[in-house]
């Protein structure tokens, strides 16, 4: 239910914006990557605004999904070693019980 409400308050408004920006924006703009020859054909390209600026929205939620996949690298790794930890710990406590006669109430995690 949270979900929705944030989807119609936040993404509704947004996707307006974004809209109403496209359509305001659909005159050429050249852009050159060769910054000491700006009239070179071949490192020129030309395109609507709003293409350019989806362009580098879509350029900055990719590098920005790396950078944070790469920083919770550390978490991720933490998270597979304490689970084979866990794993072992539970094999261990089975088979002490079993040796011992009594019934573990471990939970598993498959």
């Amino acid at each position: 239910m949270i979900n929705r409400i944030i989807i119609v308050l936040v993404l509704v408004p947004l996707a307006i914006v974004l809209i109403a920006l496209s359509v305001a924006n659909r005159g050429p703009v050249q852009l050159t990557i060769d910054p000491f020859n700006p009239g070179n054909p071949a490192l020129s390209y030309t395109a609507p605004l709003f293409v350019w600026l989806f362009a580098a929205l879509i350029a900055g939620l990719i590098l920005g999904s790396f950078a944070t996949w790469f920083n919770q690298g550390k978490h991720r790794k933490l998270s597979r070693q304490r689970k084979l930890e866990a794993e072992l710990l539970r094999k261990e406590a089975k088979k002490a019980s079993v040796d011992s006669g009594a019934t573990p109430n471990l939970p598993s995690l498959h």
